[in-house]
């Protein structure tokens, strides 16, 4: 069904804001062979700062890896008169507009009905929909109000997107040779939607080209000195590979990504440019693939059957939460002592009342002995340790605020390391954390180093 035009709609818009009819053929074809997305969020707390957008970065990383260019990415407040003033701009610019929010069975969620005007219809119960909401209620004998019952009401003339996470559905519209996806702005709900939904379903419309993404992962390399050191490497790249610089706290993520050229085996060959890659960044890459130091870290303890403690003064417990957000850390993650007093670290972790004397807290010397007086504390193979000026205060012109240090032990040495960064107190503590476990990586036995 068409939208209404100016004068069928004046009871629903606003002054000033009329639907407008788009013919099939009223974008040039060039511009409809180009499958442009448009990421549209909608809801005052997203505006207020009150809630973090994360659903837009989502859909960005899913999208490029099927060759779909995000081209705009839009925040609306919950009011009709700009959602629909938002979406008439948004399909001037792009093939495909994906909103998030507003779906919700609250008063100020309007975007289903404002979607049901824009498109010239009316809102219709779906039984599956209904079946499915008066499920999840009984599952959690919960009372079922007529609120909820009103997440079965959909647009008429829009395809269902089931979602199985939630009670709100998707919906899929296609107007004027443009898509319109609507979808719940909880991202659990979103994402369910986005890989079991729509990503195929986008894939399938546009029939997208090959493509083919490789993930390197780097650390303890900043971006200018990374790309500096593979300048011609990244130089000598053939035309259907691109290189982006992903960087983040203590590291860099690598994205090469291979678009079919017509010739066969694209991911193979994009594979055969890595060893140089690797053997111009040595230790610095720690792994391929979307995967986390701690992760990396985690499994090469298990290969080896080794056991890991953490003894943390200026993390707080930060590093044992790094180890332990891993699936399976029991197995090879023992426990941590948190000693940020002196009198603790003498006492639980053996440190010695002289060294603190000589040294100071944030030493080489005070890491090394909180680490190896914590293997012995706790009979683990391995030990790390930290201690640091997070800040904001607290330093001096010889310990300025960022100094960290931090240690390894196991049963035949002890590797320590100072480092200076100062970013503010949460930065500086992360970065700590990344540095440890670089460390541990590096340092373990029959490892990187040895």
């Amino acid at each position: 069904m068409r939208r209404p035009d100016a004068a069928s709609s004046a009871t629903f818009a606003p002054p000033g804001i009329a639907f407008r009819t788009f013919p099939p053929d009223y974008f040039p074809l060039s511009f409809r062979m180009v499958p442009d997305i448009e990421i549209m969020t909608i809801g005052d707390e997203l505006l207020y700062g009150q809630v973090i957008d994360t659903n837009s970065a989502f859909m960005g990383q899913e999208l490029g890896k099927l060759g779909l260019r995000v081209r705009q990415i839009t925040s609306v407040s919950d009011r009709a008169d700009e959602i629909v003033a938002t979406l008439d701009q948004a399909r001037q610019r792009a093939r495909v507009v994906l909103m998030t929010g507003g779906l919700g069975p609250t008063k100020d969620d309007l975007t289903k009905h404002v979607l049901a005007r824009y498109f010239g219809t009316e809102l219709v119960l779906d039984e599956n929909v209904l079946r499915h909401v008066e499920g999840i209620f009984a599952r959690y004998n919960r009372p079922m109000l007529e609120v909820n019952r009103q997440q079965a009401m959909v647009p008429a003339n829009c395809q269902v997107l089931h979602n199985a996470v939630g009670t709100a559905p998707g919906m899929w519209f296609e107007d004027g040779g443009v898509v319109f996806v609507s979808m719940p702005g909880v991202p659990h709900e979103m994402k369910y939607l986005m890989t079991h939904e729509v990503l195929p379903r986008l894939r399938a419309h546009f029939q997208t080209p090959a493509i083919e993404h490789i993930v390197v992962q780097t650390v303890g390399l900043g971006e200018s000195f990374l790309a500096q050191q593979i300048e011609d490497w990244e130089t000598a790249l053939p035309p259907y590979v691109k290189l982006a610089y992903l960087p983040y706290l203590g590291g860099v993520r690598l994205r090469l990504t291979g678009q079919d050229d017509g010739q066969p085996h694209l991911l193979a060959r994009m594979e055969a440019l890595l060893p140089e890659l690797r053997r111009l960044l040595g230790t610095h890459v720690y792994a391929e693939g979307e995967i986390k130091l701690e992760e990396v870290v985690g499994q090469l303890l298990m290969e080896r059957g080794l056991t890991v403690g953490t003894a943390e003064s200026c993390t707080g417990g930060l590093l044992a939460h790094r180890l332990t957000s891993v699936p399976g850390a029991s197995r090879y993650y023992q426990g941590s002592l948190v000693a940020y007093s002196n009198e603790l670290k003498m006492a639980e972790l053996g440190v010695q009342a002289e060294t603190l004397a000589a040294h100071g807290a944030v030493s080489e010397a005070v890491v090394a002995e909180m680490a190896e007086g914590l293997r012995r504390r706790l009979g683990v193979d391995v030990a790390l340790a930290t201690s640091g000026i997070a800040g904001p205060d607290g330093g001096t012109p010889e310990k300025p605020v960022g100094t960290i240090c931090v240690a390894y032990a196991d049963a035949h040495r002890t590797v320590t390391k100072q480092i200076s960064f100062d970013r503010g107190r949460q930065l500086n503590l992360e970065f700590t954390a990344t540095t440890a476990l670089n460390l541990l990586r590096l340092s373990l036995p029959g490892g990187i180093q040895e």
